[in-house]
């Protein structure tokens, strides 16, 4: 069952297009930690307080050789604006058919107001050089959370 993934896996492999018209491959990335970061929407008050949160972080993930990959269904078109609008320097992956959410279990029922619907279960995995999964974060609150896997990227990089 992929909702069941957990520390200890391996990553599910990622092929994706991305901003800028390029294409991200977690298995071009192994050797490295990943941290990838799975949102709603662009441009949503509570993806873009995350998005801003791991660009103030950037420069310390790229220290401990960290690569990080944020991914929403959102299209490669819209990505190049939310990129463009923050001031975003990592990667933003489009999963416009869902199907690295549902490989990851993130892709699940939520409910807003009393109406159900289908959406992105704010979620960060962090991967380590091998592709395996060392630490998965469900149900993300954003507050604090971009410093909690910083400090777990930093404990893997030692």
């Amino acid at each position: 069952m992929t909702d069941a993934l957990k520390d200890g896996d391996n990553a599910p492999e990622i092929d994706l297009p991305t901003d800028g018209g390029a294409h991200f491959r977690l298995s071009d990335l192994r050797g490295s930690p990943v941290v990838l970061y799975f949102y709603p929407k662009d441009d949503t008050s509570g993806c873009t307080r995350e998005a801003i949160n791991f660009q103030e972080k950037a420069e310390d993930f790229k220290e401990i050789g960290a690569r990080v990959v944020g991914i929403s269904p959102d299209s490669p078109t819209s990505h190049d604006k939310f990129k463009a609008k923050h001031g975003l320097g990592f990667t933003l992956a489009s999963d416009a058919e869902k199907t690295v959410a549902e490989a990851y279990g993130v892709w699940v029922e939520k409910s807003m107001y009393g109406r159900k619907y289908m959406g992105v279960d704010r979620s960060t995995v962090l991967i380590d050089r091998d592709g395996r999964i060392v630490k998965f974060w469900r149900k993300v609150k954003v507050p604090g959370h971009v410093e909690e896997v910083l400090d777990a990227a930093r404990l893997l990089a030692q």
